[in-house]
């Protein structure tokens, strides 16, 4: 595991859940536009683009390796990419805006529910019922994840800027 970003505390960052994230391409182009630096944390070696502006970390193959580094570096003013409903409460409670790559915005008032849904369909996957699991990845998904993203990049930047 590398050391935190040496990134002013005034800099916000986007830290990406980067395993399965399926818009690691829209969450680069909305960093670029706005000059934030991006983190991708994921188990092993993954491809981003040569930019000094991206930090790639292998946090190991470890069960939660990806999800405690990103945990650790989350803090308020940055965003946050994840499926990850586990994650995303830890993030939340750290002040980092959370968003999934569906475009849902995960806010405090929203994870209690997003993580008791999840527990529960836990819970009758190992009593044995069949679920159907998560939606496929449709188009009108990364376009919501597109406006979600702009959004919360944006006030962030206002926030931090004290506007």
């Amino acid at each position: 595991m590398t050391e935190p970003s040496d990134a002013p505390a005034e800099t916000i960052r986007i830290l990406v859940d980067a395993d399965a994230c399926p818009v690691k391409d829209e969450v680069f182009r909305v960093a670029a536009r706005h000059g934030v630096p991006v983190t991708v944390v994921a188990a092993g070696f993954i491809r981003v683009p040569q930019d000094p502006s991206i930090e790639r970390i292998a946090a190991g193959p470890g069960l939660d390796a990806a999800d405690d580094v990103i945990a650790e570096r989350a803090r308020p003013g940055d965003v946050v990419i994840t499926a990850d409903i586990p994650l995303a409460d830890r993030c939340v409670k750290a002040g980092a805006t959370v968003v999934s790559p569906t475009g849902k915005i995960l806010t405090e008032a929203e994870i209690g529910m997003a993580r008791a849904v999840r527990d529960l369909m836990t819970d009758l996957r190992s009593a044995g019922h069949e679920t159907s699991g998560p939606k496929p990845f449709a188009p009108r998904d990364r376009s919501a994840f597109l406006q979600s993203l702009e959004t919360v990049v944006r006030r962030s930047l206002r926030t931090r800027a004290g506007v």
